[in-house]
């Protein structure tokens, strides 16, 4: 890590990991139920010799974070858009659409080194606080959430992770968009005079080509939280 941030960036070519609807909760984004054996938090424990009688839950292995970004998003009842039909930490993986889990389309768009989002609808992350919500969401290589609301813990949580906290601006929504979530996003406004509350301009382009622009608010509020997206985080934030 150098000494000084380097200078924000706009966030290019991004795909949607997950589209979802209202009222997901900290459940939703990182549950802390039973592991099923064939999830990607089971299949992980399998290979490093854990018995199926000994994995416990996913709360009870919040310090290992290989089991947590695994988890991230692979609440049985998840239901992502994207894959309907489906339920629980299922997407498509684009362009292609081949089905997998959240965990294994995180992995093969980040080792292409495409950024990720998700779009959600009302009350993001209500319930109550959990801060693998926001850790899981980094580690899986997403840069950006974009609901239509936020709940407020959560929405600083990201930021303190170094996530891009949006929501749409003049009452738009992805329905009113027609976003279907397959479309590739273009955010400019990031990488210059960035400011709290500062709205700028998003490039969505479908799959037959066709681009449409919308503008987003950006939920960094204060100058505080601004200093640590800067950075990268509050991690970075506070070793520097």
């Amino acid at each position: 890590m150098p000494e000084e941030p380097g200078p924000m960036s706009d966030i290019s070519g991004a795909r949607v990991l997950a589209k979802l609807g209202n009222s997901v909760t900290t459940d939703h984004i990182s549950p802390a139920g039973a592991m099923a054996l064939d999830s990607p938090t089971g299949v992980y424990l399998k290979d490093h010799g854990v018995e199926r009688k000994n994995f416990n839950s996913d709360g009870s292995r919040r310090g290992n974070h290989e089991v947590m970004v695994r988890a991230t998003f692979a609440n049985v009842r998840l239901r992502n858009q994207i894959a309907p039909g489906t339920e629980g930490g299922v997407t498509r993986h684009l362009p292609g659409g081949d089905a997998m889990s959240i965990y294994d389309a995180s992995a093969k768009y980040q080792a292409d080194s495409v950024p990720l989002m998700v779009l959600a609808g009302k009350e993001y992350r209500s319930g109550s606080s959990r801060d693998w919500a926001a850790k899981g969401t980094f580690m899986l290589g997403i840069k950006a959430v974009l609901p239509e609301s936020f709940e407020r813990i959560h929405r600083s949580n990201l930021i303190g992770m170094g996530v891009m906290p949006l929501e749409y601006a003049g009452g738009a929504t992805a329905e009113s968009l027609g976003l279907t979530g397959e479309e590739v996003f273009n955010f400019s406004g990031i990488a210059s005079d960035m400011k709290p509350g500062k709205e700028f301009t998003v490039t969505a382009t479908d799959k037959a080509g066709k681009k449409q622009e919308f503008t987003v608010k950006s939920r960094i509020d204060t100058l505080v939280e601004l200093d640590y997206y800067r950075h990268g985080g509050i991690l970075q934030y506070v070793l520097r």
